[in-house]
């Protein structure tokens, strides 16, 4: 009775469709795991800026962001620059890229901030070297006439060129909350989850390799730090041993008074917890606050101990930055 095929045949041909479509939703389940671990977010991104205006306006970002975001200001600042220009660089760099290191775009563009190695920005190579190209986002800024007053998405337009010249404006606010957290003009302003992601070396070598890769050995000099015959700070003994970088930063550093050293101390504590999951850092510490890796409150706290004889705010004398085990 060949009728009586198809009906006995119907269930044999969907079960392996049924597997397949198992199979797909448990790989979708475990990708979305991976990603919320690499990224330190349960359904978040991750990171998170907010005013020290106390005006309500936050900015919430990846890790990923985080960490980029903290090499183009630490680029502007080691060259002198205000914290206007950083802010420049961050919202041309939320536009072109949404802080992402691409190595694809319009044409050949490339990058944080999207340049042609055709239009005489460098070789590929150099363009995806995010030091590299935020020092060459900065040297065309500068050059532009009275860039400080500009509006800015003018400012950002007459280095990038770009096809749609008013769609910068638009990441002013948050580039604006990113410039004043990480070049130390807000203070305990800015805090990432901390989940150590899969990649990128951890330990105090990889701290202080990429302190001096975004810093510059000359900048944490005139910060206090001490710098090693590897080119990279020393850390001090501290309470967690040899897992502790120790960056000094005394009253009259860097620009020339206590102001600009507290700044330059909250600048290099923000960097820190940016970096949290690529370097594996756990704990960091600054000015009588404390950020700790995974801690649910989102925000910094006041550290033990933190106020001394007679109510002093104890260290406000040293960044320390404590890594994984």
């Amino acid at each position: 009775m060949p009728e009586s095929y198809p009906s006995t045949l119907k269930p044999r041909r969907r079960r392996p469709l049924r597997i397949g479509a198992a199979f797909l939703i448990l790989c979708a389940v475990a990708g979305y795991l991976v990603v919320q671990y690499v990224t330190g977010g349960a359904g978040g991104p991750g990171c998170r800026v907010v005013s020290g205006k106390d005006d309500g306006a936050t900015y919430e970002f990846t890790p990923e962001q985080a960490v980029n975001a903290a090499t183009i200001s630490a680029v502007g600042t080691a060259r002198g620059l205000p914290e206007r220009a950083v802010t420049i660089a961050l919202a041309t760099a939320l536009q072109e890229s949404a802080l992402r290191n691409l190595d694809h775009g319009d044409r050949d563009s490339l990058g944080l901030f999207q340049q042609r190695p055709s239009q005489g920005w460098g070789a590929p190579r150099e363009i995806m070297d995010p030091i590299y190209s935020a020092g060459e986002f900065y040297e065309h800024l500068v050059k532009v006439p009275d860039y400080m007053r500009l509006p800015l998405t003018v400012a950002a337009q007459r280095v990038q060129r770009s096809g749609f010249p008013e769609a910068y404006a638009k990441h002013e606010p948050d580039a604006t909350l990113l410039a004043a957290a990480l070049t130390g003009h807000s203070a305990a302003t800015l805090t990432c989850d901390g989940r150590p992601a899969a990649t990128r070396a951890a330990g105090p070598d990889a701290v202080r390799t990429a302190l001096v890769r975004d810093f510059g050995r000359d900048v944490l000099e005139l910060a206090g730090a001490e710098v090693g015959t590897a080119a990279s700070p020393t850390p001090a003994a501290g309470a967690s041993g040899d897992r502790t970088v120790t960056l000094p930063v005394p009253a009259g550093a860097g620009a020339g008074d206590g102001r600009d050293a507290r700044e330059r101390g909250w600048q290099l504590a923000h960097w820190a917890v940016a970096n949290s999951s690529a370097l594996h850092i756990e704990r960091v510490s600054y000015a009588g606050r404390e950020w700790i890796a995974g801690n649910t409150v989102g925000q910094w706290s006041t550290a033990a101990g933190a106020q001394g004889a007679g109510g002093a705010e104890r260290g406000a004398d040293a960044v320390r930055i404590v890594t994984a085990r």
